[in-house]
């Protein structure tokens, strides 16, 4: 193990989040670097426990104690080696994951959790500032061909094993830049660009070939697919927005965060010589939505000059300790305050918003609210408490019902199961011989670290339909449903 004394001796420490006032002013990361030597003393902390139960909470089932133990020791060469073992893009992870291996950490028993998260990310940028980093083609070529569609974390993993495995592998992308979400979904502010495109220069060192502004489906037809590679992987996500079907909802200055949250992007990237066509500069913003995405648009909302900001949730406010129903090593439904919560606005909890509100022109003016409670797992209102909320701009980030119906889908002949995802079997092949289905789109939405997951092990069943016995790792199967949530 690292320190045997360390979970005793060392209190939890996190890196230090920047200066709101400065951090307001710019679209940079959140987190100041944390020197390395007290990095090691968090990763003495790991008491290498006997049945690691953060392999529990992990869905790539990351060697948590074993780089731990390596960086404790200063041997960060050989702990980026072991990180790389299951997780292909562990910088991706240590800044967007909500860490369930915390939560399942033996020491988190009865007190803090070791920092896995940060160990996890400092480690693969010391890995990146040192150079070590580099592309790793294949040695021979298969002679296979493989068609990834969508290039997010899901895409992206199988990609980089299905290349690396020898296939020749090409992923389309429907946006003008590779990363789906992680390029236009993910503020700035959590993940810098930069970071996303020194991964894709190394897939592209690798032999990954990708092909962008090109929507499958409508530019490339599923059968032209199909006739052109040997196998394909449908990795588009879980992208139908859930919607709110109220009065009003017609009006002008309601949209969905995914609407919103590319155009922030560009901005935050001076990718735009133009004045973005949804900004919340000068606006009153209402975000109906509690969880990451709607801390995301408050982020974006407050940076961009909102003059207030109010964010919504329908369920009441959790609690700081975990709740009796949830515990160890189970991940809690624990209060918690992201980056953006620091920085300004309002949360709301234990409301429902019954009508949007218009003006003469049709242009969004309030909405109306009331409180509630939830009886019976239905949300009652409590007659008396409705009230009206100015707002000039509301944005939907209530999650996501399942991938898009797209002309793609219809094309390449597969079939959903009842909640609306696509089926697979457990080598995740859809009911179409040669088509396999990776990260949201199959399991529904979800973490960036299941996504993740699940491109390796959807590249492992692609390996072994090619050509034979696999020959990369299996995590998961399409029958794992264990919620980490």
């Amino acid at each position: 193990m690292a320190d045997p004394k360390g979970f005793l001796t060392t209190p939890r420490g996190l890196p230090k989040r920047r200066p709101v006032e400065l951090r307001l002013q710019d679209w940079r990361e959140v987190y100041q670097e944390q020197p390395l030597a007290d990095l090691q003393k968090q990763a003495g902390r790991c008491m290498d426990c006997g049945i690691p139960f953060c392999h529990q909470g992990c869905p790539l089932g990351n060697l948590i104690p074993e780089w731990n133990d390596l960086i404790w020791r200063g041997e960060t060469r050989e702990a980026i080696n072991r990180l790389h073992a299951t997780n292909n893009f562990p910088e991706f992870t240590g800044r967007l994951c909500p860490a369930p291996c915390e939560s399942a950490c033996v020491v988190a028993i009865d007190g803090d959790a070791v920092t896995i998260k940060q160990v996890e990310l400092r480690t693969v940028e010391e890995a990146w500032n040192a150079g070590t980093i580099v592309p790793l083609p294949p040695d021979r070529l298969s002679g296979k061909t493989v068609a990834v569609l969508g290039s997010g974390p899901a895409g992206l993993a199988a990609a980089q094993q299905l290349t690396r495995a020898g296939h020749t592998v090409a992923v389309y992308e429907r946006a003008d830049r590779v990363g789906g979400l992680l390029r236009y979904g993910i503020p700035e502010f959590k993940m810098e660009k930069g970071i996303l495109d020194r991964r894709i220069a190394q897939m592209i060192g690798e032999g990954t070939r990708f092909r962008t502004s090109v929507e499958a489906g409508v530019d490339i037809t599923g059968t032209q697919l199909r006739s052109r590679y040997d196998a394909v992987v449908i990795a588009v996500g879980a992208t139908a927005a859930r919607d709110l079907g109220v009065p009003g909802r017609e009006l002008s200055g309601i949209y969905q965060a995914m609407e919103y949250l590319p155009w922030g992007n560009k901005e935050a990237l001076h990718e735009l010589d133009y004045e973005s066509p949804i900004s919340a500069r000068g606006k009153r913003v209402i975000i109906l939505g509690g969880g990451d995405t709607g801390a995301d648009c408050l982020g974006t909302a407050l940076r961009q000059g909102a003059t207030s900001v109010k964010q919504l949730e329908i369920m009441s406010r959790p609690g700081e300790e975990r709740p009796a129903s949830q515990p160890w090593p189970i991940y809690p439904m624990l209060f918690r305050v992201a980056g953006a919560h620091e920085e300004g606005g309002e949360r709301i909890y234990s409301v429902t918003t019954q009508a949007f509100l218009g003006n003469e022109n049709n242009e969004l003016v309030g909405i109306q609210i009331a409180e509630g409670t939830f009886i019976d797992g239905r949300f009652e209102v409590i007659t008396g408490t409705e009230q009206i909320v100015e707002a000039d701009l509301v944005l939907l980030a209530m999650g996501f019902t399942g991938p898009e119906r797209s002309p793609l889908l219809t094309q390449l002949e597969v079939t959903f199961d009842e909640r609306g995802n696509i089926k697979r079997d457990e080598n995740f092949m859809s009911d179409t011989h040669g088509v396999f289905i990776c990260g949201d789109a199959g399991r529904g939405q979800s973490l960036i670290v299941w996504a993740i997951a699940e491109g390796r092990s959807a590249a492992a069943g692609v390996d072994t339909f090619l050509l034979g016995p696999a020959r990369l790792p299996v995590i998961i199967s399409p029958s794992d449903r264990s919620l980490i949530i």
